[in-house]
């Protein structure tokens, strides 16, 4: 099997295996939960991006990235990665700018990913991956993708849901001994 194909179709299976675990098993948990506490464990996904530092290894092993190449997947995800912590941080403080800072993250992972394919395009690096960026590629970018189409359901189809929970939400306290 070709190196491209062999990375295309394990790209394929696994964002076909996350899609079908988010139906499965993330949907359902996400919609018991809070709006805010719905979508920490999504922005945790993104926590990990610095990952991406192991283009240097992977440069030094051969391959064939150029330098700006690897700046530019380096820094836009540090970049995401920077977004992930500080929202997460925001959304379980109940900040007001929470919000504002998951749709910040949605934008920049979207131009991050775009730009990325435009560079692996541009410089032919499609099916050239192996060891650790053949398996991030084909694992974590899948789960990335994942992970931010979830957060944008939350986002769009919870958008009047106050992120803390009001007085009259808590539990009654009873009296009985």
């Amino acid at each position: 099997m070709d190196l491209r194909l062999a990375l295309a179709f394990a790209q394929m299976l696994s964002l076909a295996v996350f899609v079908m675990i988010a139906i499965w098993y993330v949907a359902p948990w996400i919609k018991t939960q809070r709006r805010a506490d719905a979508l920490i464990p999504l922005l945790w996904v993104h926590v990990f991006r610095y990952v991406a530092l192991q283009g240097f290894q992977a440069q030094k092993a051969g391959f064939p990235i150029s330098d700006s190449g690897r700046d530019q997947i380096l820094y836009g995800d540090l970049l995401g990665m920077a977004f992930a912590v500080i929202a997460i941080v925001a959304l379980r403080y109940r900040s007001r700018l929470s919000i504002p800072l998951v749709w910040i993250l949605v934008a920049e992972t979207i131009l991050d990913t775009v730009a990325n394919v435009t560079s692996g395009i541009h410089e032919h690096l499609f099916g050239l991956a192996t060891g650790v960026t053949w398996f991030i590629v084909s694992f974590y970018v899948p789960l990335l993708m994942v992970s931010l189409g979830l957060v944008v359901w939350q986002l769009y189809s919870r958008r009047g849901e106050p992120l803390a929970r009001s007085i009259s939400d808590k539990p009654a306290v009873s009296n009985a001994a």
